[in-house]
Formats: structure tokens, sequence, C-alpha cells
């Protein structure tokens, strides 16, 4: 047959016409030619109807268009793409929708202005408000937080965090951090979220966790409370050396209720309940090691000198490894002298 608007003898696709023209004479896709957006002017979020979005613009403006264009049911294995260019006040995007109609591809192209509604978002609100529902407080026992200790978990606490936020959650957040009685602070937006991280932390440092709850007012006919979660640390830390029944030992790990401890004279690992380690069994810190120049070695000794009086000393070797440095780590405790594992 004949298509009645180019004259060729094609296939009819509808209305008499082939496909080819079909395509030309219709447009399959509609919108408007101009959107506004509220934008945070702080975390930079978009805000879409009434949730806020933190995705980079081209995803976002994705959703965007396809919930505010009209697309025929005709145009299967839709695709959106967009470019824009951005000014002060608005993005300037081109907007291409294709797809396919009985196989054969089509692409409709829209201009549309993008206006920036500057604002601030819900979440960014309540960090400017200092708002929060859970303090984790982190504190030792009969001890200060060493600066060590300190960094880490900070930087444990922001990498969970950041975690929960990768996965979408933007309403989790720290408002605050203070270093206070000589440990730490965290002021965190959500009740659960301070809970995870307080069990995370004396998951990998021991420990007791301690809850208390505070009421803070009325929401939505409701009581709403502030939980405090206290995680009260060991007195000892990791590579720290204790005594424990007759033997000396290093600190190698502490988790919630086990601690993990190299013996000195043989280097093997045991694991004992945190609880069984008191005071009267701690010996020291980093205080204890000592370098000292590697004089000789055999299998099963080392011949050490002390780089301050030039004494020479002989010292089993726990296990038998070659040492392949100059300079060797030793732990003195109580006038005896032991090869440091690490």
């Amino acid at each position: 047959m004949f298509c009645v608007e180019c004259g060729k003898e094609k296939p009819i696709y509808k209305d008499g016409v082939c496909i080819n023209c079909y395509v030309k004479s219709h447009s399959f896709t509609s919108g408007p030619g101009t959107i506004d957006i509220p934008i945070c002017t702080n975390c930079g979020s978009y805000k879409y109807k009434s949730t806020w979005h933190s995705d980079i613009f081209t995803e976002f403006f994705r959703k965007v268009i396809k919930n505010n264009f009209k697309i025929s049911k005709e145009l299967q294995k839709v695709d959106i793409d967009t470019k824009c260019e951005e000014s002060d006040h608005d993005k300037r995007c081109k907007v291409f929708i294709s797809g396919l109609i009985n196989d054969t591809k089509v692409i409709d192209e829209h201009d549309v202005i993008v206006r920036l509604k500057k604002t601030v978002c819900d979440v960014c609100s309540k960090k400017f408000g200092g708002y929060h529902e859970a303090v984790v407080q982190i504190r030792a026992e009969k001890r200060k937080l060493s600066k060590g200790e300190l960094k880490d978990i900070v930087l444990l606490v922001e990498t969970m965090i950041d975690n929960i936020q990768s996965k979408g959650n933007r309403t989790i957040f720290i408002a605050d951090v203070s270093e206070e009685h000589g440990g730490i602070n965290f002021y965190i937006s959500d009740k659960a979220a301070g809970l995870i991280i307080a069990k995370k932390i004396q998951e990998q440092y021991g420990g007791k966790i301690k809850q208390s709850s505070k009421n803070i007012g009325m929401k939505d006919s409701r009581q709403i409370y502030r939980m405090t979660y206290l995680i009260r640390l060991p007195f000892y830390k990791k590579d720290e050396f204790i005594e424990l029944d007759n033997e000396y030992y290093c600190i190698e790990s502490t988790h919630a209720n086990k601690i993990k401890l190299i013996n000195m004279s043989n280097w093997e690992e045991i694991t004992v309940e945190s609880n069984k380690i008191k005071k009267e069994h701690f010996l020291g810190g980093k205080e204890l090691i000592k370098e000292m120049i590697l004089v000789s070695q055999t299998e099963e000794e080392i011949q050490i000198m002390n780089q301050k009086n030039y004494e020479i000393k002989t010292i089993k070797k726990p296990k038998s490894v070659p040492i392949d440095s100059e300079k060797v780590k030793i732990v003195k405790i109580k006038d005896q002298l032991f090869l440091f594992y690490k």
C-alpha cells in the first residue's frame, strides 16, 4: 500500500501513513517549559513535592521530568536524558525523551527552564537548631581517653553516619561533638542511630552501656524522649601490658565482653572474659617499650645493645623467626626483657 503522506509504497502503520511519516507528524511527549525547584543553600539538596533529595541534579531531574511530562503509551522503552547550563538563578535545560514505536527510534526534544528557589531544607534547619534525640557519651574508667582513642572514635562515628546517609537516609546526622570530662559526646539526630553507634563502640572498645531518658515535650499528641547512651570504656586499652596468672601479656584487642591477649613469652594468643582483668593486673603502656640495636641473632636468641649505655643483653626469641631489621622493640617488665611482636 501507498503512504498518503510520502506517496511511497510502504507498510501502513496507522491512519493511512507509514511509520516514518507518522513519527514525523506526531509528538509523543509534552510538558511545562518552566519548573520551580527549591534548593537548600546549605547542603544543596533539591525538593520535589514534599520530599528532599540529595541525589546529583541529573538523576533528580530525570525523576522530575518523568513526573511532570506526559508520555504517550505508544512510546515503548522510554529513556530520559538531560543537558543543562547553569546560571546564577536557574538552569536552562534540554530534555531528550526517547523510545521506540513499532521498532522505530523516536526522540522528542524540549527546552525547560529550571528556576532554583533558595531555601533551607528540613534536615539543615534541625542541624542549625541543634536538634538531637540522642547523646552518645564515651568515657573511660578512672582515666582520660587518649588522643589516639578520641581520633579513632570520631572517625568510627563519622564513618557510620556517612554509611547511613549514603543509603538514602538524610535525617541521620551529627548535630554536635564536644570533648568533656576526659571523654567525648556525640549529639545524634535519631535515637535508634544513637543506640547503634553506642553498641558499635562497645563492640570495638569493650566496656558497658548505660541508658537513660529525658522527657523533652510533646509531638503529635505523644511524649518525646531524648536518650543518653553512656559507654564506660575499661581502664585498659589496646597495646598496654598486664600480668595474669603469673604471665605477662600485651592487650591485642578489646571487645564487648572479651579481651584478646598475646603472651609476651611465646607470642601465643588467648581470649579471656573482660571482667577477669582487674586494676591490679595493669603493668603499663607504651612507656615500657624501648628501641634497641640488634647485634646478632640465632634461631633461639638475639643479642641487643642499649643505645644509651651500650650495654649488651641476650634474650630468648618467643618464636624462632628471623629478624631483618637493624633495630628491635623490647618490652621491659619487672627487670625482664621481651621481644615485642609488633
